[in-house]
């Protein structure tokens, strides 16, 4: 099996923690030069520090910028790519607060579609001369189970993440011919920072404690357990070498089998 990624460029975006982080050191593993992009300058420079080198001509690199700041992250993906183009796009980042849809401002879903949707617009658009160049591109979208069932309590998540996976479908088709694939990966109850925000959400809905909430997410998960962002970052990171050329347009979910849709 073809999983060799020397000689490419990964950009992997909310790189600072969790599957971000976790997708950062798999693709590195696999011999990937790395640029994080995150806001903590402090975190990303620690991470880049600690990625393997494989290689001598391995570099890792990092980019401190808001994924909110449109006109920044076009700036610093621009600047990027005139160093070294970019092959491999992670675009991962942190999902919107919770809460009821109907409950939900117009100002929340304008925030949340500019963070995943036109963020990630902005950064394909960037990287895919790159791709192009090198008739080889791999796009991974991070984003939900939502597209597939929505989750009660993320109103605001469920409709943007669907649209994230509506246009990430349409770029596939329009991509595939050009040597680039797109896919989606759909973490499930995974032991993040998100995790713990929807712990809170739900304990407060509630007004019961973390143990008994807890116990009732497990109860819809076959597993039984939390995911790890490890496993997450292991198909992410799968979807991004050559063994995975034709895999293309598609939603894998990596949630102990909660998801119960067929497709």
């Amino acid at each position: 099996m073809q999983l060799d990624l020397s000689g490419r460029h990964a950009l992997v975006c909310g790189a600072s923690q969790g599957i971000g982080r976790a997708s950062a050191l798999e693709l590195a593993g696999l011999g990937a030069s790395v640029t994080l992009l995150a806001r903590s300058a402090e975190a990303l420079q620690a991470l880049a520090d600690q990625l393997p080198r494989t290689h001598a001509d391995q570099h890792h690199d990092w980019r401190s910028v808001d994924m909110h700041d449109t006109a920044a992250l076009r700036d610093a993906a621009a600047a990027l790519v005139a160093d070294a183009p970019v092959q491999i796009l992670v675009n991962n980042t942190g999902g919107p607060p919770g809460g009821p849809a109907h409950m939900a401002d117009a100002a929340a879903f304008e925030t949340a579609f500019r963070q995943h949707l036109l963020a990630g617009q902005t950064l394909v658009q960037a990287l895919l001369p790159g791709m192009r160049e090198a008739a080889y591109g791999r796009i991974v979208n991070v984003i939900s189970t939502s597209v597939k069932e929505p989750i009660a309590g993320l109103g605001v998540s469920n409709t943007v993440r669907a649209a994230v996976a509506g246009w990430a479908k349409t770029l596939s088709g329009e991509l595939a011919a050009d040597g680039i694939t797109v896919n989606n990966v759909l973490p499930g109850y995974t032991r993040t920072a998100r995790l713990d925000d929807i712990l809170a959400t739900r304990i407060k809905a509630s007004g019961r404690d973390e143990d008994a909430v807890t116990r009732d997410m497990l109860a819809t998960v076959p597993a039984r357990r939390f995911g790890e962002a490890e496993e997450v970052a292991a198909v992410i990171a799968f979807l991004c070498t050559p063994a995975a050329a034709y895999v293309n347009g598609v939603s894998i979910a990596v949630d102990g089998g909660r998801t119960r849709a067929l497709s």
